[in-house]
């Protein structure tokens, strides 16, 4: 199963780094967040990626390019135009890179990686949030519920808004960027069928609104509730809290040695 990661906004918010790279390329720990995402995805056994570049996608490419020059030990012989690398670190990861446009919204660039996916389910997050949460459980919850998106749901209170959620945590209606504090949210870490592509139409369409919102009102949007932690990096604030999580050696989303 593959996994969409939406790498290609231009995180206006957190702009004292990101007018030098996409957001998903701020670092934290002294590797970008992605790298984090995917190493936690990778952690249950799924190695296979495809990012929505966009704004600034050649530094993404050009860091998988690079990757292993930068994770293991590497002999050059200018003299004899060699190189030869020790002690290889890289990940069992196969990583596509789209370029899904410069100001398309989200609902097109998943649009845009549809080759890519062909009629295959597909686990699918944004590139800037990290978390917990137990992507087998959300499997198992997104097949016995049998809905087109499941999502996971998260309660970070605050300046998210909230979606209605049935007893049996079938989402009644999805509103984005509520004003409601205290209520469930879109978290990311999505489980989500191909019948999703029928949803989205063109660059402008954003995939948080018209898909998701009809998706709600035709019973077939899921939620998974996730009590664990969850954090985005929408400000400098949030990269600091990440920072120190890290530094404390107490990141819940640092599964791997």
């Amino acid at each position: 199963m593959k996994v969409v990661i939406l790498a290609g906004g231009y995180g206006t918010r957190i702009s004292e780094e990101s007018h030098l790279k996409p957001k998903p390329m701020i670092e934290i720990g002294g590797k970008p967040i992605m790298w984090h995402i995917m190493k936690y995805y990778s952690h249950f056994g799924f190695h296979d990626f495809v990012i929505c570049c966009g704004y600034k996608g050649y530094v993404i490419k050009e860091f998988f390019a690079d990757y292993f020059l930068h994770n293991s030990d590497i002999t050059f012989d200018l003299q004899n135009n060699k190189l030869e690398i020790h002690n290889n670190s890289s990940e069992p990861w196969k990583v596509t890179c789209v370029d899904t446009g410069l100001n398309t919204m989200t609902g097109g660039r998943i649009k845009r990686i549809q080759k890519f996916i062909g009629n295959e389910s597909f686990l699918m997050t944004y590139g800037d949030g990290v978390s917990d949460v137990d992507i087998t459980s959300l499997l198992e919850c997104h097949r016995k519920a049998r809905k087109t998106v499941t999502l996971t749901a998260v309660r970070p209170g605050g300046r998210f808004g909230a979606l209605e959620l049935s007893e049996s945590n079938e989402i009644r209606s999805f509103k984005e960027k509520n004003i409601d504090d205290g209520g469930w949210i879109n978290g990311g870490f999505m489980v989500i069928e191909p019948q999703i592509f029928d949803y989205l139409d063109g660059d402008s369409c954003v995939f948080e609104r018209e898909p998701l919102e009809a998706l709600a009102n035709q019973g077939q949007l899921q939620a998974y509730k996730h009590y664990g932690f969850w954090q985005c990096m929408d400000t400098m604030n949030d990269k600091n809290k990440l920072e120190k999580l890290l530094e404390k050696e107490e990141a819940p989303w640092k599964v791997w040695d």
